[in-house]
């Protein structure tokens, strides 16, 4: 009898992870790949984030915290909800957690049954799924491609919506297409979802920050403050402020809900690192005028990669409107011919190929139930970005 549980059948390990892996693997080989896999900010952390974690340990502030959250930090997310989204929340409503990742997962352990339902709009983040089957939850995939600037549409929700939905995600802005959903639309998706009353929303807004061409932010407790009480609206300092190895994420919801999502944390991991929670709290009260300027240069890089990639035959990209990564279609090259004789029938074949041909590591579409595309990040250096893309033509060129 095995020891491994049923349970792992239906889910498997993170695909942007495997290619990272992969990437850092050829590297240490001497194989000169460029890795635009991995979804991780190539800023440094800033000083005075940095500075108040050593200050925090001088402090001696290396011991268990409460399981939610300590209360400074607690108190800078309820600062930051009112400060930039015009939400209103109480310490008991706020919970914190070693990654926005955890949150989600306390979340569905924390309230799906058997056979409840969860809507996911696709293309997707690659864990919304496998972490709604761990929950014994089952994942309703809605595709939204190009024609909706791949976002869910009122009509594809009504439809997708039924007596046993739970919960809904969004994510905005998307990983991995960058789209942003305006006020008016996440307005039309509320005036939906009003007269489903047992269904509840789970936001994901850790690109937030990442914003490009001006674009507003709105989440969808403030553009529909009536659905509030059954929102959770999940952040963190992840990306915007480049602490992804601090793993620090918080949410703000209903109090029943954080109360069983804490229970959850409680018996699992209990509190975040003492440490990255006081440095992601400077983070939220500090000075926040450095993010323009890093959304800046990933905007410069963004423009940079979809001119080069619009001379790819083959190739076809939508403009991200946020977070930091392209998401081009691939259709243009199914069919065709490697130089080993292999065909391309998938984007699953065109990741494998441009890793051997090009030396250039790309996500698979596949991976966030959005085929035939691949996903790029633009989270490196612009002569990173112009040499993999350039490869990636050379290789592409080679095709028949």
């Amino acid at each position: 009898m095995s020891v491994v549980a049923p349970r792992m059948a239906v889910i498997k390990p993170s695909p942007s992870m495997a290619v990272t892996a992969t990437a850092a693997r050829l590297k240490a080989e001497g194989v000169d790949v460029i890795s635009l896999g991995a979804g991780e900010p190539d800023f440094p952390t800033p000083d005075h984030v940095v500075e108040a974690a050593v200050e925090a340990m001088r402090r001696g502030e290396t011991r268990y915290t409460a399981v939610n959250g300590t209360p400074a930090l607690k108190e800078a997310v309820i600062r930051k909800f009112r400060r930039e989204n015009e939400l209103e929340f109480e310490p008991k409503e706020i919970i914190v957690s070693a990654g926005a990742k955890q949150i989600i997962y306390n979340a569905m352990m924390a309230s799906l049954a058997p056979g409840d339902e969860v809507i996911v709009p696709a293309p997707y983040w690659v864990s919304y799924t496998d972490i709604v089957l761990l929950g014994e939850g089952t994942p309703v995939v809605v595709q939204c491609d190009e024609s909706t600037g791949f976002k869910l549409s009122p009509e594809s929700l009504r439809k997708a919506l039924s007596s046993r939905t739970k919960w809904l995600f969004l994510n905005s802005p998307s990983n991995p297409t960058g789209a942003i959903y305006s006020r008016d639309e996440l307005a039309a998706l509320g005036a939906v979802l009003e007269r489903f009353p047992a269904v509840h929303i789970l936001t994901d807004d850790i690109y937030e920050h990442i914003r490009f061409d001006g674009r507003p932010f709105h989440t969808i407790a403030q553009a529909c403050p009536f659905l509030k009480p059954r929102v959770l609206t999940i952040n963190g300092v992840s990306k915007a402020y480049a602490m992804t190895g601090w793993r620090i994420g918080y949410a703000a919801g209903p109090r029943e809900l954080i109360k069983a999502m804490g229970t959850v944390q409680g018996q699992s991991t209990t509190n975040a690192c003492s440490i990255s929670q006081a440095a992601a709290a400077a983070a939220l009260d500090g000075p926040q005028d450095f993010l323009a300027e890093r959304t800046k240069a990933f905007e410069l890089r963004r423009d940079r990669v979809l001119s080069e990639l619009a001379g790819i035959d083959g190739l076809r990209c939508e403009t991200p409107e946020g977070a930091f990564y392209v998401y081009p279609s691939c259709r243009g090259l199914l069919g065709k011919i490697r130089p080993n004789g292999r065909t391309l029938d998938t984007d699953d074949d065109v990741a494998l190929f441009l890793l051997e041909e090009a030396r250039v590591a790309v996500v698979q579409g596949s991976a966030y139930g959005g085929s035939p595309h691949f996903r790029m990040s633009i989270a490196t250096s612009m002569n990173n970005l112009i040499e993999a893309t350039q490869r990636i033509g050379e290789a592409t060129a080679g095709l028949r």
